[in-house]
């Protein structure tokens, strides 16, 4: 059973009204690791590469999304963060969490990151308050990344 969320109207008189999403960034170690592991594990595409100081960035995009890319930035020595191997102990500290891919399937989607040896964090769940059947995993980095499929009727 779907929940139908009630989205208020488009504030289109809004001083904001042109944003809309784009990116999300993520801070890696090793950018060729990193850049590899999308391509190759979520055949992500790489849609430019540029310099900017002593960091190395790239935007990826999805293999069938234009709308929404990630940016790579890579250089220097982040200061790494917490890996997690389980989604409830992921929720505690503060701060960005993850980001989320619509999938037609949810199952599908992760026996297929399985046979390519994703890190998986929990199996999937449904969430009828907002309609979704939801899975995470984790990038090479840990960084945590939801998968959304919308439940049927």
């Amino acid at each position: 059973m779907s929940t139908i969320i009630n989205i208020p109207p488009r504030n289109t008189s809004s001083t904001f009204n042109s944003i809309k999403g784009a990116h999300v960034a993520l801070r890696v170690p090793n950018f060729d690791a990193s850049k590899k592991w999308y391509v190759e594990k979520l055949d992500f595409r790489v849609v430019h590469e540029w310099p900017f100081g002593d960091l190395k960035l790239a935007y990826l995009a999805p293999p069938n999304d234009d709308n929404f890319w990630i940016e790579l930035l890579a250089g220097d020595n982040p200061t790494p963060r917490p890996k997690f191997t389980d989604l409830n102990e992921s929720l505690h500290p503060e701060g960005y969490h993850h980001f989320c891919l619509n999938v037609g399937s949810v199952v599908e989607t992760l026996t297929e990151l399985k046979k390519r040896n994703v890190t998986v964090v929990g199996e999937p769940f449904d969430l009828p308050a907002i309609g979704k059947r939801l899975a995470f995993f984790a990038d090479l980095d840990g960084n945590l990344i939801e998968l959304a499929e919308t439940l049927k009727d």
